[in-house]
């Protein structure tokens, strides 16, 4: 028995050791397949099938001719390189029964006449990574002819299109879409995506654009958005290009649009026109002004401010258009640029004007949920809508020597914008008597004016590093509404049919706001070394606002010229903020590590004009922040980052405004409230392989806060409310977000496959009735995607994964609301013989029975189309489309929050054909593009 123990290991030493001893050669001889030259030189890469890493590494002879030897027993990658030709890509394997790979004449391919055909092994590089920039390669990519810019973002692994054009990059909406680094049409992105060839891009980068100073001194001022940047081939940048485009249908829908681009030189000149009723609106302007959604609203430097867009009917609006209602839209824009005087001064002007009626209705049904039992309110509202807006935006960039630079932006907008809406509420308690009844109607005029500008002065010093830049800007809005209310509300005794009591409002309201804020930076950075460096800054905000807000009665005469005192106010705002911070860098090799903090103190006042009353605070506010970021290798990175925030409570929350709008609803105000602070921790990883096209990333971000202020209401037997917002001492509101993707194109299938995996959550707080009620909303989902593309035959796309939402709260366990949910969607099309295409794509959503909700809501959006391509470029294109074919679009919502439940249905578009035109045009020219 030892005997054989012994004899069986040594069987195994010797065949781990033959094994060992494998050793391998590959070989072969590199030539030009068009003139059968040899490539000398040519450069011939071995890297380990399983990771990509190089193995070994040889130049061909002057013959052409290469050899590797001593290779191991394993799978590898041979790479073939040579400049100004296309790789030469194969996988192959070494073992005991195959030690030489031989591969005779390795013709490569001059890049030129790739234009044609394709006959390199392997995909070219789809993605890599410089620094916090993701850059995709279109050459990756299945073009179409005359395809745009969004065709080709909607293949880019890990961002998604919707059907308004909307782009989601890492689970972020991106809001910005640049080319070559310039705004084009300021904040529309669909301009871009819509309007731009895609056989004109040289490359797309994705990242996080942060603001100009923080861009020239590397500190982080928490200004990012999300961004895309679009870089046009150097050939593509002289000539003209654009579409017209018309369609009539079934049911009085229309569409017609315009755009045309001329590019020469450094110069580039744009316009485009849109009008129809079918949703394509270009109106998606970012002409929300920086002071936020509230009345009142906490700035990102801990700043108090008025704003002209708060939480009523009587405020402006803005013109977006998310699906609910039937828009008619008419807009027009023109953009130029230029460079000159050796790129040392640049222009950017954009300017558009747009008009758009909406119109439409709205049922909500809500469960609002108490300690021991719940009210239900449901609500018919009928609303119409009419916005005109003009904005011009410039900005112009002067480099007035190698260190001195000066930026200087400016933008103004004016908007008219009147609404009038009608609504009808009802409220029942759990055994269906009525508690209240509200009949409302609402009109308003609204007039806005807004003005911004922006200076900025970056001096590069004589010290490598030494650097000094001054922000400087100012801001002024003003808006004014005249409108009116109408209303009246009845409350009941559960179980007696006649109210017992009725509340009526009939009034004028005329609205005046304003804000003037004058905002200073100074950052000075300072090389303590090769790898570190510390960043200081000093900032000076002074703001003053005025809102006078009038509630006129009727007189005897039946005219609005009675004030009412009690539901108007005049409140003057001024402030003053001062901003100190230290940020350490560090940055060496593949590691960039920042950290540091600032500090605001922040002196306000505010003077209630009608009550010769004043309100004064002061207080402080810290925000730490650390960011580090880690590049393993040029497609694979790791970002991690933190930021904290003290946030102050609003003026709303402190001092609040009465108002009458909402009659089954009073706030209280609490001068005695703490400021809060918010945590927040995001993090990303990032990795891409070349050879399999395979990617993977995650991202995530936890916030917690602590002391948070929270909502106390108490609600009556009859459906009203008081509430008032408190501190919440031990205990903190917490949400995360985690987003994961991977895909990889199956080579057996020439399929691109990948899946998604994200999971949010949030715990919050509020007190019902003196009781403290916690819920927990969640929701997680799971997506497979598959895209497989047949050049001139076949392209296909679809997504489609369940859904799972949570949605739970402590005091009252009838409210929970779990259920299952599946969304899908897909997009293919088909090329036929004699240049007829059939293309076709739909959407499917379904949302189960919850607890609450007894009902399954499920909907099919199918559309289809057939077109006619003419002319040997297919540039004309006769179609006829139909949308929503079995006619399913029902505007659906349904939400959670705060024990809260929610539910909504709203008038959308449905089913209507279109037959329409379409021409795209191009003559663009090559050369150098002339300097000036």
């Amino acid at each position: 028995m030892r005997q054989t123990i012994l004899l069986l290991c040594c069987f195994l030493f010797l065949s781990n050791t033959l094994k060992a001893q494998v050793s391998g050669t590959v070989k072969g001889f590199v030539a030009d397949t068009t003139n059968n030259s040899t490539l000398t030189k040519a450069s011939v890469s071995l890297l380990r099938a399983q990771d990509s890493v190089l193995v070994k590494f040889t130049r061909a002879k002057e013959n052409g001719s290469f050899e590797l030897n001593n290779i191991k027993a394993g799978k590898f990658i041979l790479l073939v390189s040579y400049p100004k030709y296309a790789d030469f890509v194969d996988e192959f394997s070494v073992d005991s029964t195959k030690l030489i790979k031989d591969y005779g004449k390795i013709n490569l391919l001059d890049k030129g006449k790739l234009l044609s055909e394709i006959i390199i092994k392997g995909n070219r590089a789809a993605m890599k990574i410089k620094g916090d920039t993701l850059e995709f390669d279109p050459k990756a990519f299945k073009i179409e002819p005359n395809a745009k810019v969004e065709d080709l973002i909607k293949q880019f692994p890990g961002i998604q299109i919707d059907k308004d054009g909307k782009i989601t990059a890492q689970g972020e909406t991106v809001t910005k879409v640049l080319v070559d680094g310039e705004e084009f049409f300021g904040d529309d992105p669909t301009l871009v995506t819509k309007n731009l060839r895609a056989d004109m891009v040289d490359k797309v980068q994705l990242y996080d654009k942060k603001s100009d100073q923080a861009a020239f001194t590397g500190i982080d001022d928490g200004q990012k958005t999300k961004t895309l940047n679009v870089k046009l081939k150097e050939d593509k940048k002289n000539g003209h290009f654009g579409k017209v485009e018309l369609g009539g249908g079934t049911d009085n829908f229309y569409k017609g649009q315009a755009m045309f681009n001329k590019f020469w030189d450094k110069k580039k000149l744009a316009a485009y026109g849109i009008f129809g009723n079918t949703g394509q609106v270009g109106l998606g302007w970012g002409d929300k002004d920086k002071y936020g959604q509230s009345s009142y609203q906490v700035n990102d430097d801990g700043g108090i401010y008025f704003s002209n867009n708060g939480n009523d009917e009587f405020d402006s609006w803005d013109g977006q258009f998310n699906g609910e209602g039937i828009p008619v839209a008419q807009t027009g824009g023109i953009h130029f640029d230029n460079k000159w005087n050796n790129d040392k001064e640049s222009i950017n002007v954009n300017y558009k004007i747009g008009d758009i009626k909406l119109s439409g209705d709205r049922n909500d049904i809500n469960q609002q949920n108490l300690s021991s039992s719940s009210i239900y309110n449901t609500s018919d509202k009928n609303f119409e809508k009419n916005m005109t807006k003009n904005k011009l935006d410039l900005a112009y960039e002067i480099k007035i020597d190698t260190t001195l630079t000066l930026k200087l932006n400016v933008d103004g907008l004016f908007k008219k914008s009147n609404s009038s809406e009608a609504e009808m509420r009802k409220g029942t308690d759990e055994q269906g008597s009525q508690l209240n009844n509200l009949k409302q109607t609402t009109t308003n005029e609204v007039d806005d004016k807004i003005f911004n500008i922006n200076t900025l002065l970056t001096k590069r010093l004589k010290k490598t590093g030494r650097t000094l830049s001054l922000n400087l800007s100012q801001s002024s809005t003003d808006s004014k509404s005249d409108g009116y209310l109408n209303s009246r509300a009845e409350f009941f005794t559960p179980s007696v049919i006649s109210p017992d009591s009725t509340k009526v409002v009939d009034q004028n309201k005329v609205n005046t706001i304003s804000n003037t804020t004058f905002k200073s930076n100074l950052i000075y950075t300072e090389p303590l070394s090769k790898s570190i460096s510390l960043i200081l800054n000093y900032g000076f905000n002074i703001s003053n606002g005025k809102a006078d807000r009038k509630s006129f009665n009727q007189s005897s005469t039946g005219d609005y010229t009675v004030l009412d005192s009690i539901f108007s106010n005049n409140y003057e705002l001024d402030q003053t903020i001062n901003q100190l911070g230290a940020i350490f860098n560090y940055k060496k090799n593949k590691t960039v590590l920042s950290f540091g903090s600032k500090f605001s103190g922040v002196n306000f006042k505010q003077y209630d004009v009608y009550k010769e009353s004043s309100f004064k605070q002061k207080f402080v506010n810290y925000m730490p922040q650390i960011n580090y970021q880690y590049n393993f290798k040029q497609r694979e990175s790791l970002r991690f980052s933190y930021n904290g925030n003290t946030d102050q409570p609003t003026l709303e929350q402190i001092q609040p405004i009465r108002n009458n709008q909402n009659q089954l609803n009073t706030i209280l105000g609490n001068p005695n409230l703490d400021p809060s602070f918010r945590n927040n921790f995001r993090g990303s990883y990032y990795s891409y392989k070349v050879l399999s096209n395979q990617y993977f990333s995650v991202n995530g971000s936890y916030n917690f806060t602590l002391d948070p202020i929270v909502s106390n209401v108490i609600t009556n037997d009859r459906g009203e409310s008081i509430s008032q917002f408190v501190n919440l001492k031990n205990k903190a509101t917490t949400s995360y977000y985690l987003n994961g993707n991977f895909g990889r194109t199956i080579k057996a299938i020439d399929m691109s496959a990948g899946i998604g995996l994200s999971a949010n959550k949030n715990v919050n707080y509020n007190y019902i009735n003196t009781q403290l009620n916690q819920t927990k909303n969640s929701s997680y989902s799971f997506n497979l995607n598959l895209s497989k593309y047949k050049e001139k035959k076949y392209n296909f796309n679809t997504s489609f994964g369940p859904t799972y939402n949570v949605a739970d709260a402590s005091i009252n366990k009838n409210s929970d609301s779990n259920g299952w949910g599946f969304n899908g969607n897909f997009w293919t099309s088909v090329e036929l013989p004699f240049k007829l295409e059939i293309s076709t794509d739909g959407n499917y959503q379904y949302n189960g029975k919850t607890q609450v909700i007894q009902e399954t809501f499920e909907r099919f959006i199918w559309n289809a189309s057939i077109t006619k391509k003419f002319f040997k470029s297919d540039n004309l294109r006769v179609s006829i489309t139909g949308r929503d074919l079995l006619n399913q679009n029902v505007g659906f919502n349904r939400s959670a929050f705060n024990g809260n439940i929610n539910q909504s249905t709203y008038t959308t578009i449905q089913r209507y054909f279109m037959f329409s035109v379409s021409w795209d045009f191009s003559k663009m020219g090559g050369g150098e593009i002339k300097q000036n």
